[in-house]
């Protein structure tokens, strides 16, 4: 049976982001809104908390320091020894009930975050910043931008817009940074949550974090088939990531966003990090912001 440890009791409002920097071996994460950024050290224990003044949707490392991160405000430059921001843009600086959400670099560097649309229109979408600092709309009519990431072979972009409950698949160029062709692949059934964060592991299956599902579950994206699960003890799970030197601790991030006095009893650990050690499953380097 596979062990989940709960590795900080944090009680985090929307933690989320998880992002592992496999030079640094430390994982960054955040709680959106309480506006704060974490960089967890697994060696010392350590987790080291910035607080700004607003919401990080996502975080990655910067190649040559620091990190890149998407704020409810637009892209930003942090400096991790002042921890102070510096713009770079914000593409929806029209939209103020916009924020962005989930984020990851892809294989050549680039930052991919999304926006997420708080009336539940279909007014969010997803960005690129690229590592010119150009910033590049990538799909239009979102509602709530999550799960992203990139197949080991650098072919296909995996996408998850929530409300949707499905996974899309685009073929990907690397090169230029361009998808087309999406296509529905996966769909999570209702009754097992929302689909929120996600990763990928070294054998090309997907990792779905759910909403409101209690759990992590492994899928095939070449034939749809959900092939595991792994019971998390919090309601909403928000995103996985894959950790530690042998890439083999998947680091799981929660909320206690929108809960209940009920379920909060039923869930005491709601909004903790939680982590599982693999036995037989590693993920794969991530990739830091070339610009």
């Amino acid at each position: 049976m596979t062990q989940i440890e709960l590795v900080i009791d944090a009680k985090a409002t929307l933690g989320e982001g998880p992002s592992w920097d496999h030079e640094k071996q430390v994982l960054y994460w955040v709680d959106i809104l309480e506006k704060q950024i974490f960089i967890y050290d697994p060696e010392s224990k350590y987790n080291r908390t910035i607080q700004l003044d607003h919401m990080p949707g996502a975080v990655v490392p910067r190649e040559g320091g620091g990190l890149v991160a998407a704020l409810d405000n637009g892209f930003h430059f942090i400096d991790l020894d002042t921890e102070k921001n510096h713009l770079i843009h914000d593409p929806e600086e029209q939209i103020p009930t916009n924020r962005f959400n989930d984020g990851k670099c892809d294989p050549a560097g680039r930052f991919w975050a999304g926006t997420i649309d708080e009336s539940r229109d279909k007014n969010a979408a997803l960005y690129c910043l690229d590592t010119d600092l150009s910033v590049n709309e990538k799909i239009d009519d979102v509602t709530n931008s999550n799960g992203l990431i990139w197949s080991f072979d650098h072919d296909y972009f995996y996408y998850i817009d929530t409300p949707t409950q499905k996974v899309v698949r685009y073929d990907y160029e690397m090169k230029t940074g361009a998808i087309k062709n999406p296509m529905d692949i996966i769909v999570v059934p209702d009754e097992q949550g929302k689909p929120d964060g996600m990763t990928i592991d070294a054998d090309g299956m997907l990792w779905i974090a759910h909403w409101g599902g209690s759990k992590v579950s492994r899928w095939n994206p070449s034939t749809g088939d959900q092939i595991r699960e792994i019971a998390v003890p919090a309601l909403n799970i928000t995103s996985c990531a894959f950790g530690g030197k042998d890439l083999n601790d998947l680091y799981i991030t929660t909320a206690r966003k929108g809960m209940n006095e009920e379920q909060l009893s039923d869930f005491p650990m709601a909004g903790g990090l939680f982590k599982v050690t693999m036995e037989d499953v590693k993920g794969i380097p991530s990739s830091s912001y070339r610009g």
